[in-house]
């Protein structure tokens, strides 16, 4: 391998455990960046690009998407970023510029943006990223590498509509799920003034939501602890993947209650409830640059930090294979394997 070539970790079909795979770094575009990268988290979504659960990935893949690095080299029209500066990135790397979401400043809406992710060409597994300046933010000095790679796509996932729900008279939420996204959204809802409820199917998890701020508890598995909460609700955060059973979660929800998705549940409701009870389902998908530059700054205030564990990049099927299994606790940021031999 030249030193000119990536390293990067590569899924060459559906379903495949990654390996590693060399290529040439792609032509750098006048407003483009290349980031030589430090960390990785690994999300959710990584794995289920590799299974092409959203029917748009392209093989070979290199996944990877909650990025922190150093700038390397900018091209000619950059002004705001300079070699030696330190990045974050999240799952989009560009957008079209000119559809009408773009004009707006909600570019995470943009019409095409299936083809505008980071791992395109290829991801964050890897020794170097290219993306376009606009979607590489700088970081907060004080701000760890490992926090500030999983503030990138996790982060701003939760934080986006519980920020846009906030300027509303004070509410109660709950949360479904204390995981990867569910232990973040606790923080940033606890910190934005909600009373908040976290759901979980796993009651080990009870003392951990508390100590992350959640004001109450509730075991999924106990029906009569849901029954107590019925019409209590003005909010449910949906965190989670997992089949999910939402009659009596949806009877938590006051009249004219919302539930937000941020995951990608299978969704099966009662029509009857959802219209005799005037409620609301919205999805949220990740966040405008403005949000994303907010939640940077809101984190570092309010000392929102997830529960990390690093292991090697050269480790990135264990850690793939450890998230699949639900057994982070709570998100696995990959460090690069010479980045971590200087530190």
């Amino acid at each position: 391998m030249t030193a000119s070539r990536i390293l990067g970790y590569v899924a060459r079909a559906i379903g495949q455990p990654l390996e590693p795979f060399t290529y040439e770094p792609p032509e750098l575009g006048e407003h483009d960046v290349r980031v030589s990268v430090t960390h990785c988290g690994v999300c959710h979504t990584d794995i289920q690009g590799i299974a092409d659960y959203f029917g748009i990935t392209t093989f070979p893949f290199v996944p990877g998407h909650e990025i922190v690095g150093f700038i390397s080299e900018v091209g000619s029209e950059v002004s705001s970023l300079k070699a030696g500066d330190r990045v974050g990135i999240g799952w989009q790397g560009r957008s079209c510029n000119h559809c009408e979401w773009c004009l707006r400043g909600d570019e995470q809406l943009c019409q095409d943006i299936g083809d505008m992710g980071t791992w395109s060409p290829y991801g964050g597994f890897s020794s170097s990223v290219l993306v376009e300046d606009r979607f590489a933010y700088p970081l907060p000095e004080a701000m760890p590498s490992e926090t500030a790679a999983v503030l990138m796509c996790a982060g701003v996932t939760v934080y986006s509509p519980l920020r846009s729900y906030a300027v509303q008279a004070p509410q109660k939420i709950g949360i479904i799920g204390v995981g990867g996204l569910g232990h973040l959204a606790i923080q940033y809802a606890h910190a934005l003034g909600y009373e908040v409820t976290a759901i979980s199917s796993t009651t080990e998890k009870k003392e951990q939501a508390l100590a992350f701020g959640a004001d109450h508890f509730i075991f999924f598995g106990e029906q009569d602890n849901l029954r107590q909460a019925n019409y209590s609700l003005d909010l449910l955060l949906c965190t989670g993947h997992d089949k999910i059973d939402w009659v009596p979660l949806m009877m938590t929800l006051k009249k004219k209650g919302r539930l937000i998705l941020v995951g990608f549940p299978d969704v099966t409701l009662n029509s009857t409830d959802l219209v005799a009870h005037q409620l609301s389902i919205t999805g949220s998908f990740l966040g405008n640059r403005a949000t994303m530059r907010e939640m940077l700054s809101f984190s570092q205030e309010h000392g929102i930090e997830p529960a990390v564990e690093r292991m090697p990049m050269s480790q990135v099927n264990a850690a793939l294979q450890k998230v699949k299994e639900n057994r982070a606790r709570y998100r696995v940021v990959l460090v690069n394997d010479t980045f971590a031999a200087g530190t």
